[in-house]
């Protein structure tokens, strides 16, 4: 692969998608060969199912279905945009990856992660991000952005969220070489200053 992986991991309303978005418009920028994607979406196919996991009605999936259709929706992103975007030598920018389904899933519902880990090597063909940047924020500051209309997994109690953080800090430790936890500051253009000097010093 000649191109750069980098993606964006948080808890519920770090910021993610804002700070993700405006290192993708600051490298559009510089002139970088740069693609933006967000999971799951960002295909036809992946797009669908993400309309099926967020959905508030679907409140007896069960853990096991939810797992697998994140990385269905997952597989379809991989193949479709982000390994051929990688032979090109592109920067790809995601919006969540397989950390998410360890953290939340995993961590949060209690599924065995070895077992999730072993099932995204054969959904994302082996490929790993270069560079993720997981976005810290205490769940309670995140989860006062979300108070209007919440999405199914938004509405999972306050213990589920804690666990969900805490999964996501137990594997940065474990993967400190990757994995760069940013502190969420009140101004989120300090916040992407900070995003920026890890990108430099680490992928770009």
């Amino acid at each position: 692969m000649k191109g750069k992986f980098i993606t964006f991991e948080g808890s519920e309303g770090c910021g993610k998608s804002t700070q993700s978005r405006m290192l993708y418009e600051y490298l559009k920028k510089k002139s970088a060969r740069v693609v933006y994607l967000r999971e799951p979406g960002a295909t036809k196919v992946s797009e669908k199912i993400r309309d099926i996991l967020l959905d508030a009605g679907n409140d007896r999936m069960s853990a096991e279905c939810e797992m697998l259709l994140y990385m269905a929706a997952r597989s379809q992103i991989v193949g479709e945009i982000i390994r051929p975007k990688l032979k090109k030598g592109v920067i790809v920018i995601c919006d969540r990856f397989l950390d998410s389904t360890i953290a939340y899933q995993g961590y949060g519902l209690g599924m065995d992660i070895d077992f999730i880990k072993q099932v995204g090597k054969f959904a994302t063909f082996g490929i790993k991000p270069d560079l993720t940047i997981f976005l810290d924020l205490p769940v309670g500051k995140g989860l006062i952005h979300r108070n209007g209309r919440k999405d199914r997994i938004e509405k999972r109690s306050l213990a589920y969220h804690f666990r969900v953080r805490k999964g996501y800090l137990s594997l940065a430790g474990k993967e400190p070489g990757r994995i760069k936890v940013i502190k969420v500051e009140e101004d989120k253009y300090k916040t992407q200053e900070k995003i920026r000097d890890l990108v430099k010093r680490y992928a770009v």
